[in-house]
């Protein structure tokens, strides 16, 4: 791996587009060529994850909304496909779509360094251009590997949420990159693209705080869709805010670390092989990454405690990212609120913890369902339930060590009568270091699980036959990557919703 020092220049100095940041990106993207075997064969897995997840949110109301969006804007042909409906839209509005769709159930892939990031989002953009422009199976499994790579070396290398930006500001660099590694464009045109999409994705991270709002499975697929648009323009001869990462009112200047900042970016040579992919890790349970060792956890102890009117606290020892972001540390009273909604629930450590605890086990529409978080028994465990940011947990979840480096927790369940009930847990059970790591059986029964009911059992068959098959789809064949549903299920949910402007 090669080494970039990413730091702030003035305008004098003229920094050249070698010495950039979005061109070494840039470069490191369109240099991927001859794939690693197991890096080509877990984009499969993220190819059917992303399916599962995006199938089982059809008639969800953010949805629902972005696939009407899309269907508005009918396409010219070839165009992309959409989940959930037989029509053809721009590629644009299929990112919007389908990015949407894989968002919305926070139940996809996930990598968790200095910063946040859900790789998974680069595929429905990158799917819908190799649609739109005709290119194979092999063409979209190298953009996704490129795609990975970059985000993982961008999350590894540059903190936002210090700053409080929010993550997909990295996702719209990658999936630029992804795009123009699909495309097999020159370096200067992906440098371009990259400057505009972290120009027009970078944004706060109001969208995952206090009562977040139905934004936040938005966010992901805006970011790919502007940056199809910035591919587009930057495919045209246009140009882009230069240097965007450098500049003296750059992203780094005035929205990170300030003109004294040097963050370290590791990019691979152009003939080591891609392999970041494998650094990240998908979700067994529908929820924010840092609950799912919680979930786990919850579950192993549950019957340790005897009847849980019996506790009288519960306090979750973790890293200082779980207890700001999703625990009692964030400030967000909302986290505490049995009327929040779904967006605000899969964001709280001690609403997932008091919900897995009573019912050991966790479902993606059940456990968030209203009369669930608002069940009595459960909303009095709930209050006694609070995170601390313990240093032990703080350093693994930042430990370079993958062997090492830990998102779970340890509970300590105090008794009426004074017992004390806790155990740890560092990573989930679906992690590739957990009980049961993640492997393809589970991505197939995951897919089976969650399309089952909108998706014929045969359906499924030729699905996950035409998925394993990626590296040898030609153009034509990618269709075959969007499962065939009940749309009149799809259509009558459509049906009730507001119109809009298009």
């Amino acid at each position: 791996m090669i080494e970039h020092r990413v730091r702030v220049h003035p305008s004098a100095d003229r920094l050249p587009r070698e010495g950039q940041l979005a061109w070494k990106l840039a470069a490191a993207a369109t240099a991927t060529e001859e794939l690693d075997a197991e890096s080509a064969a877990m984009a499969v897995n993220r190819v059917v994850d992303n399916a599962s997840v995006a199938v089982a949110s059809l008639t969800r109301r953010p949805v629902a909304v972005a696939r009407a969006q899309a269907v508005a804007h009918r396409a010219s042909a070839p165009g992309a496909s959409a989940f959930g409906t037989a029509a053809r839209v721009p590629p644009e509005w299929a990112a919007w779509a389908n990015g949407t769709a894989v968002r919305e159930l926070d139940f996809h892939d996930t990598y968790l360094a200095a910063d946040y990031s859900h790789p998974g989002d680069n595929i429905p953009p990158l799917l819908a251009v190799a649609q739109h422009t005709g290119r194979t199976g092999a063409d979209l499994l190298r953009g996704i590997v490129a795609a990975y790579e970059i985000h993982v070396a961008l999350v590894k290398g540059i903190c936002l949420h210090e700053h409080r930006i929010d993550h997909v500001a990295h996702l719209g660099a990658a999936t630029a990159c992804g795009i123009g590694t699909l495309l097999r464009l020159p370096t200067r045109t992906v440098y371009q693209a990259v400057q505009q999409a972290v120009h027009t994705t970078t944004a706060t991270r109001q969208s995952r705080k206090g009562e977040i709002s139905s934004w936040k499975a938005c966010a992901p697929a805006f970011a790919g869709k502007a940056a199809i648009e910035a591919v587009d323009r930057a495919m045209r001869g246009g140009t882009s805010p230069s240097p965007i990462y450098e500049g003296e009112d750059g992203v780094v200047a005035r929205l990170l670390d300030g003109p004294g900042a040097d963050y370290p970016v590791l990019l691979p040579a152009p003939d080591e092989p891609r392999r970041a992919i494998l650094d990240t890790y998908t979700k067994e349970h529908s929820a924010e990454y840092h609950a799912q060792a919680v979930i786990d956890l919850a579950r192993r102890l549950r019957g340790r405690t005897g009847p849980l009117e019996r506790v009288r606290s519960v306090v979750l020892h973790t890293s200082r990212h779980t207890h700001r972001v999703t625990g009692s540390g964030s400030g967000d009273p909302q986290k505490y609120d049995p009327g929040a909604g779904r967006e605000t629930l899969d964001h709280s450590v001690p609403y997932i913890f008091a919900v897995a605890l009573e019912d050991g086990a966790w479902h993606h529409e059940r456990s968030y369902a209203p009369e669930r978080a608002r069940r009595p028994e459960t909303v009095a465990l709930w209050q006694k339930i609070t995170t601390v940011e313990d240093p032990r947990w703080t350093r693994r979840y930042h430990d370079p060590d993958p062997a090492l480096r830990a998102f779970g927790g340890r509970a300590v369940v105090t008794l009426q009568d004074g017992a004390v009930v806790e155990d740890e847990l560092a990573v989930a059970d679906a992690h590739p270091a957990g009980a049961r790591p993640f492997d393809r059986p589970a991505y197939t029964a995951k897919f089976r699980t969650l399309t089952g009911g909108l998706v014929a059992p045969a359906e499924q068959d030729r699905f996950l036959a035409t998925a394993e098959h990626l590296a040898e789809l030609g153009p034509a064949d990618l269709d075959g990557l969007f499962p065939a549903v009940d749309t009149a299920a799809v259509a009558a949910y459509d049906s009730r919703l507001p119109k809009g402007l298009f």
